[in-house]
């Protein structure tokens, strides 16, 4: 016969089974309301937060099936940089990658940053169809026309981004769709793993984006910009106690492996 204490802890257990992915992480907003409530700019809060938590989880429940720290931790950087994820707005992204939860920037996002920064009197990033007349040239006087076309037929065949500063600089990126894609190939796990991302859902949103960050490589950024040029896509599991710091802990030995094989390499050919 159980004992009472096997008894209880039986219906713990079934209690525990009981409480839905859903249920569970709002709990754990609701627990950390007030930590998370102390990291967040003034123009947000803990319950808005919350909110923007459990609509993303009902648009893509595969992110409750992600661990915890890293889909709030995710959301934590969102909302310190001022975009809301998943939402019309297309500023930002929560994407479910294995078990972990990815930050992206949309390239609304981006450039509602870039304009955020004070420096920018224009920038924007527009598909190219073959039926458009377009011309660009690069070297020492550089130049881009572009006329869309009142029909495009087919898919774009490229991509560009343009920045005019208030001071009267400009500069712009042009990239092929095959390079757009080779880029992506290169450097996405989700298009390498053939994961459901952007790049599958709004490709052109993506392709936007890519070029919009490689014009902006050259372009004068503040501090903070920069960093969130480089805190784009990455995954994060961990907090600071004060929730004012989100800890990079993106899987490196991808990184760490690929310089291993250019270093073996070198060493074959030296």
């Amino acid at each position: 016969m159980a004992t009472t204490t096997e008894l209880k802890a039986k219906a713990q257990n079934q209690l525990q089974k009981q409480v839905s992915p859903e249920a569970s992480l709002n709990g754990l907003l609701k627990r950390m309301g007030p930590e998370i409530q102390r990291a967040l700019p003034k123009h947000m809060d803990a319950d808005r937060i919350a909110r923007i938590a459990l609509t993303s989880v009902r648009q893509n429940p595969k992110l409750l099936e992600c661990d915890q720290m890293s889909f709030i931790a995710a959301l934590m950087q969102s909302a310190q940089l001022g975009v809301e994820p998943n939402t019309g707005l297309g500023q930002a992204y929560l994407i479910p990658y294995g078990k972990q939860v990815q930050f992206q920037l949309g390239y609304k996002g981006l450039i509602d940053l870039a304009v955020r920064s004070g420096q920018y009197k224009a920038i924007y990033a527009h598909e190219v169809y073959e039926e458009d007349e377009f011309r660009y040239a690069y070297g020492l006087h550089k130049d881009l026309i572009h006329v869309p076309s009142n029909n495009p037929t087919g898919e774009p065949i490229g991509y560009y981004a343009v920045y005019h500063l208030k001071n009267g600089g400009y500069d712009f990126v042009y990239w092929t769709r095959e390079r757009i894609e080779q880029h992506a190939h290169k450097f996405s796990q989700a298009v390498q793993k053939g994961w459901t991302s952007p790049w599958k859902t709004n490709y052109d949103a993506m392709a936007k984006k890519t070029v919009l960050k490689e014009v902006l490589k050259y372009a004068p950024k503040s501090i903070e910009l920069q960093k969130v040029v480089e805190a784009d896509e990455t995954i994060k599991t961990e907090i600071a106690e004060d929730m004012s710091t989100v800890i990079d802990v993106t899987d490196y030995s991808i990184i760490e492996e690929g310089q291993e094989q250019k270093e073996e390499t070198q060493g074959e050919l030296v």
